[in-house]
C-alpha cells in the first residue's frame, strides 16, 4: 500500500475464509481485522522493542481501544449504526485503511485526553488551596515544569490538524473521503479535540496565574533588597557624618 505514515500486513496462513490484517501506524497505533487477542496480545508485545517514544501503560492502552463491528454487503462500502460494512462487489484493502485511519486517530486522542485527565487531578489541589486560602502551594521551578508538560501536550495536539481535517490523501478520493468523515463524526473527535482543546486553555491560564505571582513576587524582593541597601546606605553616611 502506497501510504507513508502505515504499513498494511496480511497473515501468512488463514484461520478462515476471511483475512487476517494489520494496519501499522507511524504515531504508534495498531489497527486489528479479524485478529484474535491473543494473537493481538503478542503483537503488541512485539512490537515494542522498536518504540521510538514513551509507551503508554497497559490500563491506558486497554482504556483507550476502539472496536467496530463489520460485515459485508451487497451495498456499497459503508457505516451504519456503528457497524462497518464492507461492499462484497469490490477489493476492501483502501477502505480498510480509512476505517482503521479514522479509528487511529480517535486512539491517539484518547491516549491524549488521559494524559490531560490526569495532569488536570495533579493540579486540582493547586487551584483548590489558591481558591481557599490565596496561597500557592507549588514552588516556582514546578511551575515552570508543569507548563511546560502542558505547551508539549497542546502543541501535539495543535499539530495534529488531520484529526479535524482528512489528510492529503483522500483530496481525490472523494468515497474514501466521506468515510473518513462519517466514522469520525461517529467516533466525536472534532468535539472531543474541542473539549481538550479548551481544558488545555484553562489550565494554561491557571499555570501562567502561577507563573506570574512568582515573577511578581520575585520583582517585590528585589525591590525590598534595593530599599534595604538604599536604608543601609544613608545609615552608614549618617554615622559617617557624626563621627566626622
Amino acid at each position: 500500500m502506497d501510504i507513508a505514515e502505515v504499513l498494511h500486513v496480511v497473515g501468512q496462513y488463514k484461520i478462515s475464509s476471511e483475512p487476517r490484517e494489520i494496519f501499522f501506524f507511524r504515531d504508534g497505533s495498531v489497527v486489528f481485522w479479524n485478529v484474535d487477542e491473543l494473537e493481538r496480545s503478542n503483537v503488541l508485545t512485539y512490537i515494542k522493542q522498536f518504540s521510538l517514544g514513551d509507551l503508554v501503560s497497559p490500563e491506558t492502552m486497554e482504556e483507550q481501544s476502539e472496536s467496530l463491528p463489520y460485515t459485508y454487503s451487497e451495498n456499497k462500502t459503508r457505516l451504519s449504526g456503528g457497524r462497518i460494512l464492507l461492499s462484497e462487489a469490490a477489493p476492501h484493502h483502501l477502505e480498510r485503511y480509512t476505517f482503521s485511519n479514522a479509528l487511529a486517530h480517535s486512539v491517539k486522542l484518547g491516549v491524549w485526553e488521559t494524559e490531560l485527565d490526569h495532569y488536570i487531578d495533579s493540579i486540582k489541589p493547586v487551584a483548590e488551596e489558591l481558591r481557599k486560602s490565596g496561597m500557592i502551594i507549588l514552588p516556582k521551578k514546578e511551575v515552570f515544569t508543569r507548563l511546560g508538560q502542558l505547551y508539549e501536550l497542546r502543541h501535539s495536539l495543535t499539530l495534529s490538524s488531520d484529526l479535524l481535517d482528512p489528510s492529503d490523501y483522500y483530496w481525490d478520493r472523494d468515497a474514501l473521503e466521506l468515510l473518513y468523515k462519517r466514522t469520525s463524526n461517529y467516533l466525536s473527535i472534532a468535539r472531543r479535540t474541542e473539549v481538550m482543546s479548551d481544558k488545555l486553555n484553562n489550565c494554561v491560564q491557571l499555570l501562567e496565574l502561577l507563573k506570574n505571582y512568582h515573577g511578581e513576587e520575585q520583582s517585590h524582593r528585589l525591590e525590598r533588597i534595593i530599599i534595604y541597601l538604599i536604608i543601609i546606605e544613608v545609615v552608614f553616611e549618617m554615622l559617617h557624618f557624626i563621627i566626622k
